[in-house]
């Protein structure tokens, strides 16, 4: 038999009430935005994989035209640049910087990052290079007939990425 009670009793425990659904929406609300902050975070702050191969691209580029630069003990147009034995043996000393490709291998270390390619074109915005340039023994070469070259490039705030090359002096004498 059903009686006054019993009906009040079933009605109260037939559905929600309003508390436990603002606790719902406060609880899956929380979650939600905790994840979406995750998934922002992760794809701000990971290296996006074209800006580096493109980075990537800048520093080979950069080694590859360094590394094709003579390593000789006189300048070009020094007289005794063919003869010459050591750097003592030069007589007119480094030749002034030109514009690039550059003559020397040495003549591409400087403090200033390069925003530009050999041929002038200008390096995607958000992208310079910087080129060391130091002696270092390499395999039994002495330091004062091999170079070792850095080109480190920088992209937008993400991790440089940086390759590092050898120059030998083989033909300290080949002038063109």
């Amino acid at each position: 038999m059903c009686t006054a009670r019993r009906r009040a009793a079933r009605c109260a425990q037939a559905g929600v009430t309003l508390v436990e659904v603002v606790i719902f929406i406060v609880i899956v609300s929380v979650a939600v935005i905790g994840i979406l902050g995750v998934l922002s975070w992760t794809g701000n702050n990971s290296a996006d994989p074209q800006l580096r191969k493109q980075a990537l691209v800048i520093a080979e580029g950069m080694l590859d035209e360094i590394e094709a630069a003579r390593f000789t003990f006189c300048a070009l147009n020094d007289p005794a640049a063919a003869t010459a034995t050591s750097p003592a043996g030069c007589t007119t000393g480094p030749a002034a910087r030109g514009t690039r490709p550059y003559d020397q291998v040495s003549d591409y270390a400087q403090a200033a990052a390069y925003t530009t390619d050999a041929a002038g074109n200008a390096f995607p915005a958000g992208y310079g290079a910087v080129v060391t340039v130091t002696p270092a023994a390499l395999n039994g070469i002495a330091a004062s007939e091999s170079l070792q070259i850095r080109v480190a490039v920088a992209f937008r705030g993400q991790p440089q990425v940086v390759l590092d090359g050898y120059r030998t002096r083989y033909a300290p004498n080949s002038i063109p």
